[in-house]
């Protein structure tokens, strides 16, 4: 079998059909979202390149530098036209090709994609100077069309730069996703395929190479995460850390935040971290510059170092180094929210919502059969009001669906709506039980006082809920058997919480924090036993009255924070 000029052969243990068609369907598919192509800004480009030390100073000509989706070019026409000029300046007696056939390997999926970048290449290797001839056959020895994650690699290389594609797991071909997940210890649970793109890329560096990447943080703190995380923290040194937040770093508006970092393969170091710089020419190369100086100047700057950010599978904590002692005071002296006996959970998802809910009075089914439901858009002004949404319960008290012999109404309403209740996926999964929702709904919740907490917010929004709602699936909720709930709202409400919650969730676009579960968790709160009668009053009112200032005093002496501790959070004193 021959390959056409460009495409890597495939090894024959992925050769498989499955695979090959399911690598030919992202590789000819037209669809940007679903190849995960977002195109990065130049001045971007040349801070990254900058960051990962490939500059027209150095011998690059003598190095070898990966790019592992080079899509549009982006990278690659800037990392070829520093090649050249590196190389020209070192005054060069052998030829283009000898010379510079292995400084570069790019590769892309996408054929189309692949053949217009190419050409691209090929146009501004004559317009530097090269026969065409010489052109043509450094773009065919340089480029590579194929599926990085599949295709061999010969030798190491110095340099990795780049911005991997962002694909959700459910847009790659089950074949495909099997194949990697068997190829890359990183490839766990809900993780999109940057990670295994960052776990290759990190195999092949050389001694001392640098892989800079932009891509988004979510990796850097979530549960999909830990397996790279520990990675890098057992064999790779964090050097840089740039937080891109809210900085048009590309060409499209993307929802999470992106990042830039530079990996080394070496020993583990301090990182050096800057966040939301201004995206222009003069301000990036003067940041790059202060990025990799051998010393950090003395005076306050926009850059600053952190020991030990990386920490086994641990999620990375890249806050201030006094928020980040405050953080880690707090975990050593209190317990997890959950061992304090509180206990955090997610509303009810039907799959179905239109179906499955609707106004309380008109949902024609029993009484027993339907449950008044809570919303994000019941409680945007901070308490409850409720909108009249109700939600079916298939559910019997004893576990299990209801028999719909038993109840008519609700099997004349389940059984008009069949169609789309019984066309998703849990349905399919289990026919028998095609009217279940993807939850367990347990009447039981509805009765218990609750903190209702929304997924996405610029602050902490948490809402009391005295004991009559349902929460939908976009509401987080904590209970507890031991903490006067209104207290503990006075705790969630605080500036502790809101230090919790950005340290250890990924930020949104617009500045926005997720109040997950998994985040909520981390919280450390004490015993509620061991908050004196004064202050639990005073945590209660402050609550109550949704002051939030007073909210932070409270909480301040609950944890016991110091003067300095107080204005890692900002506080004034006042």
């Amino acid at each position: 079998m021959t390959s056409s000029p460009g495409t890597a052969r495939i090894p024959v243990v992925a050769a498989a059909c499955p695979i090959m068609a399911a690598t030919k369907a992202l590789a000819t598919g037209e669809g940007i979202e679903a190849r995960g192509a977002i195109f990065t800004r130049s001045e971007v480009v040349d801070f990254i390149l900058d960051l990962a030390g490939y500059t027209a100073d150095q011998p690059l000509h003598e190095k070898r530098l990966l790019e592992p989706s080079f899509g549009g070019g982006d990278f690659l026409l800037p990392i070829i036209q520093r090649l050249l000029s590196a190389w020209r300046a070192a005054r060069p007696k052998g030829s283009a090709l000898d010379d510079l056939s292995a400084a570069i390997r790019a590769v892309e999926l996408h054929h189309n994609t692949f053949l217009s970048t190419h050409a691209a290449v090929v146009t501004l290797l004559k317009r530097e100077g090269l026969a065409a001839n010489t052109a043509t056959a450094l773009a065919g020895r340089w480029l590579s069309q194929g599926d990085f994650l599949l295709m061999l690699l010969e030798g190491k290389f110095d340099f990795v730069v780049g911005n991997p594609p962002y694909v959700r797991q459910e847009l790659i071909p089950a074949p495909l996703l099997a194949e990697y997940r068997s190829r890359f210890q990183t490839m766990y649970d809900r993780a999109d395929i940057y990670i295994p793109f960052i776990e290759r890329s990190l195999s092949v560096l050389s001694e001392g190479g640098n892989l800079s990447f932009i891509c988004a943080d979510r990796w850097m703190k979530n549960r999909y995460g830990g397996p790279l995380r520990a990675l890098i923290a057992e064999q790779f040194h964090l050097k840089i850390y740039v937080d891109m937040v809210d900085t048009p770093a590309f060409h499209t508006d993307v929802i999470a935040y992106p990042a830039i970092t530079v990996i080394s393969r070496g020993l583990p170091g301090t990182t050096r971290i800057a966040h939301r710089p201004t995206i222009d020419r003069v301000t990036l190369t003067t940041l790059a510059g202060l990025l990799r100086a051998s010393a950090l100047p003395k005076e306050t700057g926009p850059v600053r170092e952190l020991a030990q950010v990386t920490n086994g599978a641990e999620p990375w904590l890249l806050e201030s180094a006094d928020q980040m002692a405050l953080i880690r005071r707090i975990e050593g002296d209190f317990p997890l929210l959950e061992d304090a006996g509180c206990k955090v959970g997610i509303g009810v998802a039907t799959g179905a919502d239109k179906e499955f809910i609707g106004n309380f009075e008109a949902l024609d089914v029993e009484p027993d059969r339907k449950l008044p439901l809570v919303t994000t858009k019941d409680i945007l002004t901070g308490e409850v009001q409720w909108r009249g949404q109700g939600v079916i319960n298939p559910f019997a008290e004893s576990g299990g669906l209801v028999n719909l012999d038993e109840y008519p109404r609700l099997r004349r309403y389940l059984v008009a709506r069949r169609a789309v209740i019984a066309g998703r996926h849990c349905a399919q999964k289990a026919p028998t039980n095609w009217y279940r929702t993807i939850d367990r709904i347990t009447p039981a919740l509805a009765a218990r006082p609750k903190l209702l907490i929304p997924d996405i917010k610029g602050e902490a929004h948490i809402v009391f809920e005295s004991g009559e709602l349902y929460p939908h699936h976009n509401l987080y909720y904590v209970t507890s058997d031991e903490w006067d709930l209104r207290a503990l709202q006075a705790v969630l409400l605080s500036a502790v919480t809101r230090l919790f919650v950005a340290t250890y969730s990924t930020k949104m676009r617009g500045g926005f924090l997720r109040f997950q579960a998994q985040y909520l968790r981390r919280i450390r709160i004490p015993r509620w036993a061991d908050v004196p009668e004064l202050l639990r009053r005073e945590l209660s009112e402050s609550a109550v009255k949704r002051d939030l200032s007073a909210c932070n005093q409270a909480v301040f002496k609950l944890y016991g924070l110091s003067h300095e501790e107080r204005s890692a959070l900002g506080d004034n004193g006042e």
